[in-house]
């Protein structure tokens, strides 16, 4: 399992986030998330979730603001898993606590703890992270329009621009890269699990 672990960065100097923070984590979909966020300590919150694809979802909203320090932990949780995430214990919650306050420490704001290979999948999360602080606002701006399902030629309309000016705001904020990523990704994070659930 995955335990999703946030801490808000600057938070004495700046608004409350941690309210938007888990409305933004719940629109994942209650039927992935095994245990719902919630705020944990202060400006913390914290969310178990069990597939890959909304673990990366989750990181990759909370990492874009440049607000949060991010950690996830992979590993076992004591079962039966009690109603609330405050009151769940395992491994994976103890991982996200390495990997948040590792997170503080980097960079990307990001960090991954987990079992053999774990280095390897927080190394390449970074390096999406890393491209994606890359991105300027116009580039941003063709990455939600896109992701909203439309084409190009329908985003250039809504910005008011040309469907080449488009292509080239969607070139220089690396979108392809990213689409190319993603799944790659949730298959390193997926395997990581599996060491927990099937180990060797």
């Amino acid at each position: 399992m995955y335990v999703i672990t946030a801490d808000q960065r600057d938070s004495r100097a700046n608004a409350d986030l941690v309210p938007d923070a888990l409305a933004s984590v719940s629109r994942h979909g209650d039927a992935r998330l095994v245990l719902a966020p919630e705020r944990t300590a202060g400006d913390e919150l914290q969310v178990a979730v069990a597939d890959a694809t909304t673990v990366l979802a989750i990181v990759l909203d909370l990492t874009r603001s440049q607000a949060w320090s991010v950690g996830v932990g992979v590993g076992a949780v004591e079962t039966p898993l009690p109603p609330t995430v405050r009151a769940a214990r395992g491994e994976a919650f103890l991982n996200a606590r390495d990997a948040v306050d590792r997170a503080k420490k980097a960079t990307t704001r990001m960090a991954i703890t987990g079992p053999q290979n774990g280095a390897d999948a927080e190394a390449l999360v970074r390096l999406l992270v890393e491209l994606r602080d890359r991105r300027t606002p116009e580039g941003w701006e063709v990455h939600d329009l896109l992701a909203e399902g439309l084409t190009q030629k329908e985003s250039a309309s809504r910005l008011g621009i040309s469907e080449g000016a488009v292509s080239l705001r969607a070139k220089a904020a690396a979108l392809r890269a990213e689409e190319a990523a993603v799944p790659a990704l949730e298959r390193v994070l997926e395997r990581l699990d599996r060491q927990v659930t099937e180990p060797a």
